[in-house]
């Protein structure tokens, strides 16, 4: 199963916030879209354009009022988001985004193709969509062990 099969069972909707919006911001948009991150865009100087700079997650909020012990009113997007962004194409295996994801300890993905944001997908969705995998491939081994699939695994008559 690749990327491109999740985003589109599971929709393409990216919520984006600004570097100076306040993680208090980020917190309403979290909780009224029932999210756990948000992709953090700058607008370009045409205004039109945004350019993909990070990503703020739950665990970016926690850290920042540990650290600076503030009320999140007072502080930025841009002191706490993640800029360094781990990335996968919408061709990428699910083993793919599973072992990214692993190795870099990370509950979200944006999927980024030529540039352009195409998605973003959870640890939740990818287990979903690994889930789903082996149920259907555990139904079709029950079938043909019941001999309800026989015919279609059983060779060709080469005469």
């Amino acid at each position: 199963m690749h990327l491109h099969e999740i985003l589109r069972s599971k929709g393409t909707d990216i919520h984006i916030i600004g570097p100076e919006a306040s993680l208090d911001d980020v917190v309403q948009e979290l909780v009224r879209h029932n999210i756990g991150s948000l992709i953090v865009c700058e607008s370009t100087s045409k205004g039109m354009d945004t350019q993909l700079i990070g990503i703020i997650t739950e665990r970016d909020i926690l850290r920042a009022q540990a650290t600076h012990k503030a009320p999140l009113e007072l502080l930025r997007v841009a002191s706490a988001m993640s800029e360094e962004l781990v990335t996968a194409t919408p061709d990428d295996s699910i083993n793919v985004a599973m072992k990214r994801m692993t190795e870099h300890r990370i509950r979200h993905l944006p999927i980024v193709c030529e540039g352009r944001l195409h998605g973003i997908i959870s640890i939740g969705d990818v287990v979903k969509a690994h889930h789903d995998q082996l149920e259907l491939e555990n139904h079709f081994m029950k079938s043909y062990i019941q001999g309800e699939g026989a015919e279609v695994a059983t060779p060709l008559d080469p005469s």
